[in-house]
């Protein structure tokens, strides 16, 4: 037998004929799966107990980490034995069956922690008792009653504490279900109550928020539809209600799968938005839970070439390093972009987008063909009411795009600083904004934003959303922010959670913008609104553009009112359609996970008054693409329009604010 070299990840032969778009198959999604566990080994700890990583230690301290390495992993290993049937070739049922029966023992040194010493083991504990009922044949029930007892005993401390008002309350259920399933404590007035808040978090057309503020993005799926079907399926959830509520979070999902599947690029990379983005291919839990449900109008084979797109892309792209393990970052290692509470385990979570190897080699989402993304069979178009966006996918490029009117991980009216993950106009399949460095106070990447004396721009959380909607020919979507500058230097987070920062907040000018949407083309029209008490002196208005990131700045071409970027064949274009504009390049270095040089372009109007409307084309793409024209009408009462006219004669109108 040759040795594991966690240097090299070996791989079964391309199946061109069973997947002809990814050429994965699920030998490749097992070869993944087990190297990624193979390589954890040299980090376990003696007792087995805690897998402790190298880098970073997270807010939460080592020991919490460790816990985190060894649960994450036994969720992706929960999987593999279960798709299996038990088959354990390698063994790792006696490494992860070892490490429970000592991460439980009160005398053993490293024992896992308590709730009570750090809130995180409420996290770790759900993807404990999510494993133990997916292996409890060939895992649970193989224990001795002492082993067993210790493993309630610790679960049980779980419940009892404070939790978060988010996803976290699913991971309460988890464990309290499983926990009534084995005939220890547990709480059904709890889980009753736990179950209806988390109601309170669903919008609408399959979307949940993580939450009740505006937060949309990756957790809807890895976390909100994830969860509760395992829960529905698993043993003693029926006690719970889950008869009832099975039928309607598979609806749901079945909803939110059709929006999800637009949301992938051609090359398998997802928009790349929100929090948690180290989880990396965790992206792909809802697409395999479409398929272990059959909670979906989507065609397996659609399914699973989104699912293996996008574990390629990752995979191709550095997400797993030489020593075998997944770093923190994005594609490569990059630190920087992870939350205060990530640690050396934290990524493990992308196990979650192992989900499809629950199910057997003759399952037909493994034997059927691969069948094209949305964005391979032509352009999409698409308005995603409950989270604010418009996603617009051209088929020429591969690129997905994502027009954001709704989402900044806040509550309407909120005065802090941009999250980069979350506020800004747009995110994409091909582009990141900078995530760390002065445009934390001064967003700078697909924004509009007022100037001050320094030049820095306003921020736009807390933003009030308008309309959204399709007229046929193009998507658009309205908000109107109560613009403001945020200086937080004197006052740095001390737990980051994918929010903005807090700071000194100088009010801005009320500003109202518009977005519509087609193929490749945004036109974005802002209009200065009057404020009660408030001089209406004209100022500066900045808009900016699609970043892009590579190795190098991106090679520019300017005009009047007009600079295009190149980077690697992919263009980003922003050109004014209205008054007069200063065009110019932001540069920015280290800001990405993604490249060295971010380069941005942005358009600046000098004198915007009460009532002014400034108006722009941006685009993001290949190759050329005719931009459209603009104007701003206005009427007798003051109700502001904006026509759009595109280069094939088709015209839009959209009210601004």
């Amino acid at each position: 037998m040759t040795a594991f070299d966690p240097a090299r990840l070996i791989l079964p032969p391309e199946d061109r004929a069973l997947s002809p778009h990814t050429g994965w198959t699920r030998g490749h999604w097992a070869a993944v799966a087990d190297h990624l566990l193979l390589s954890l080994r040299p980090y376990f700890t003696s007792t087995r107990s805690q897998v402790r990583l190298p880098g970073r230690t997270s807010s939460s301290g080592a020991a919490s980490d460790g816990l985190e390495g060894f649960a994450r992993s036994f969720m992706l290993f929960a999987f593999r034995l279960t798709g299996e049937r038990g088959a354990d070739p390698h063994g790792f049922l006696d490494w992860y069956r070892d490490g429970l029966v000592a991460g439980t023992d009160p005398s053993n040194p490293e024992r896992w922690i308590l709730p009570a010493e750090q809130a995180q083991a409420e996290v770790e504990a759900a993807s404990i008792a999510l494993g133990l009922q997916l292996t409890r044949p060939w895992l649970w029930d193989t224990l001795d009653a002492v082993a067993q007892q210790r493993i309630v005993d610790w679960l049980s401390l779980n419940p009892v504490g404070w939790y978060p008002d988010n996803n976290w309350l699913w991971f309460r259920i988890t464990v309290e279900t499983f926990l009534a399933s084995v005939g220890g404590p547990h709480d059904p007035a709890r889980i009753a109550s736990d179950l209806a808040r988390i109601e309170d978090y669903y919008q609408a057309d399959g979307w949940w928020a993580d939450g009740t503020w505006r937060a949309y993005d990756y957790y809807c799926g890895w976390a909100m539809h994830l969860y509760p079907l395992l829960w529905a399926g698993s043993q003693g959830s029926a006690d719970f209600g889950s008869g009832a509520l099975a039928p309607v979070f598979r609806a749901r999902l079945t909803e939110f799968l059709d929006d999800y599947v637009t949301l992938t690029g051609a090359d398998g990379v997802p928009v790349l938005q929100g929090r948690s983005l180290i989880y990396r291919f965790a992206t792909a839990a809802p697409l395999w839970m479409g398929a272990v449900t059959g909670a979906t109008q989507q065609p397996l084979g659609l399914l699973r070439r989104a699912a293996s797109g996008q574990l390629r892309a990752f995979v191709e792209r550095g997400a797993v390093d030489e020593r075998g393990l997944l770093t923190m970052g994005l594609f490569g290692e990059w630190p920087a972009m992870a939350q205060s509470y990530s640690g050396g385990g934290s990524p493990y979570w992308a196990s979650k987008g192992f989900l499809g190897l629950v199910l057997p080699a003759d399952h037909e989402v493994w034997t059927a063909v691969e069948e094209p993304l949305p964005i391979e069979q032509g352009d999409v178009r698409r308005v995603i009411r409950p989270a604010g966006w418009l996603v617009s996918g051209t088929a020429a490029d591969g690129i997905v795009r994502v027009i954001n009117h709704g989402a900044d991980h806040a509550f309407e009216g909120d005065r802090i600083g941009d999250s980069a993950l979350y506020a800004r106009f747009g995110y994409s399949s091909a582009t990141l904004p900078p995530l760390i460095g002065a445009t934390i106070d001064d967003p700078a990447d697909s924004m509009v934003g007022a100037l001050d004396a320094e030049g820095r721009s306003t921020h736009r959380t807390g933003f009030v959303r308008g309309a959204f909607g399709d007229d046929g020919i193009a998507a658009f979507a309205s908000s109107t922010a109560d613009a403001h500058w945020v200086d937080s230097s004197n006052d740095p987070p001390t737990y980051d959670h994918g929010s903005g920062r807090a700071g000194v907040v100088t009010d801005g000018p009320l500003l109202a913008t518009a977005s519509v949407v087609r193929g490749s083309w945004e036109v974005r029209a802002t209009r200065r609104l009057p404020q009660e008490g408030v001089a209406a002196a004209p100022l500066p208005v900045r808009v900016s553009g699609w970043p892009l990131t590579g190795s190098a700045a991106a090679i520019a071409e300017s005009e009047d009112a007009a600079i295009a970027l190149d980077l690697d064949g992919v263009r980003s274009e922003l050109r004014a359609l209205s008054g007069a504009a200063t065009a110019s390049i932001r540069t920015e270095a280290g800001v990405s996970p993604i490249g060295e040089v971010a380069s941005i372009p942005r358009l600046d109007f000098a004198e915007v008054g009460e009532g002014d409307v400034v108006i722009a084309a941006i685009r993001l793409g290949r190759g050329a693409d005719p931009a459209p024209s603009a104007r701003a009408v206005v009427s007798d009462a003051g109700e502001a329009v904006v026509e759009v006219f595109w280069p094939d004669g088709a015209v839009s109108a959209v009210r601004i604010g």
